[in-house]
C-alpha cells in the first residue's frame, strides 16, 4: 500500500520525503501551503491530525506524526534497517540521542527566537539569553560531527536525516562561517540524489 505524506512547504517534513527517496519506497504527497502572511500551516492540516501540523504520514490506514517516530517507523517497516543503529552496537546510545536531540533540545531556542522576535523590546532580555543558548547548541552540533560528516557511525543513518533540519536552520541563521563542518554536512545532504529528488517533488524549500 502506498504511503501518503502530508507535506507542508518549508517545513521539517522535507526530511520524510528525503528518507523515502533513499529507501526507494512508494509514496504520494498531499501538499499544503503556509499562509503567505502568517507563515502558519493551513487549517486543512487540522483535518488530518488534531494538532494541525506536519509531518504526518498515512500508512495502511494509520496516521503517524512526529518526525523521529516517522523516520524510525519507515526504516523498520519499509526496508531501512541499514539506516538504523543495531540495538547491541556501540553506536546505538548516540544514535538514540541524536534521533531525539533535534526536536527535543535544539528546536526550543529556535522557536523562542521566532516567536519572541515579533514581540519587540519587552522580549529583549529573554532573547539575549536565548541567543547564547542557541549558539551553544550550534557549536555542540559542529563539535559532534565526525570528520566524514556524520552524527553517529561512519555512514548515513536516520539520525543524520533527523539532524539535517537543525543543521539547515543553523546555516540559514548565519552560523556557517564559524561552523565549517556543519556547512559541509548540509552541502553533503543536498548533494545526495535522493535529497534532490525529494526537493523536486516537495517543492520550494527555504533558500535551497
Amino acid at each position: 500500500m502506498t504511503i501518503t505524506v502530508h507535506h507542508l512547504n518549508n517545513s521539517r517534513s522535507q526530511r520524510i520525503l528525503w528518507l523515502l527517496e533513499e529507501l526507494g519506497a512508494e509514496y504520494e504527497i498531499s501538499h499544503y501551503q503556509r499562509d503567505a502572511t502568517t507563515n502558519l500551516a493551513p487549517p486543512e492540516l487540522g483535518k488530518v491530525h488534531p494538532l494541525g501540523k506536519s509531518p504526518v504520514i498515512e500508512d495502511g490506514g494509520r496516521m503517524i506524526g512526529e518526525s523521529a517516530a516517522i523516520l524510525q517507523y519507515l526504516c523498520e517497516r519499509h526496508g531501512g534497517a541499514d539506516w538504523l543503529s543495531a540495538h547491541d552496537s556501540e553506536d546505538y546510545p548516540g544514535f538514540l540521542e541524536w534521533m531525539h536531540y533535534g526536536e527535543g533540545s535544539f528546536m526550543t531556542p529556535v522557536l523562542i527566537k521566532i516567536y519572541l522576535g515579533t514581540v519587540g523590546e519587552a522580549a529583549a532580555p529573554v532573547l539575549e539569553r536565548n541567543e547564547a543558548s542557541l549558539k551553544k547548541h550550534v557549536q555542540f552540533m559542529e563539535d559532534s560531527l565526525s570528520d566524514d560528516l556524520h552524527f553517529v557511525g561512519s555512514d548515513w543513518t536516520a539520525a543524520d536525516v533527523l539532524m539535517s533540519f537543525p543543521a539547515e536552520v543553523a546555516i540559514m541563521q548565519g552560523h556557517g562561517e564559524n561552523c565549517p563542518k556543519l556547512a559541509r554536512f548540509v552541502e553533503a545532504v543536498h548533494a545526495r540524489p535522493a535529497w534532490q529528488r525529494s526537493r523536486e517533488k516537495g517543492g520550494a524549500y527555504f533558500i535551497w
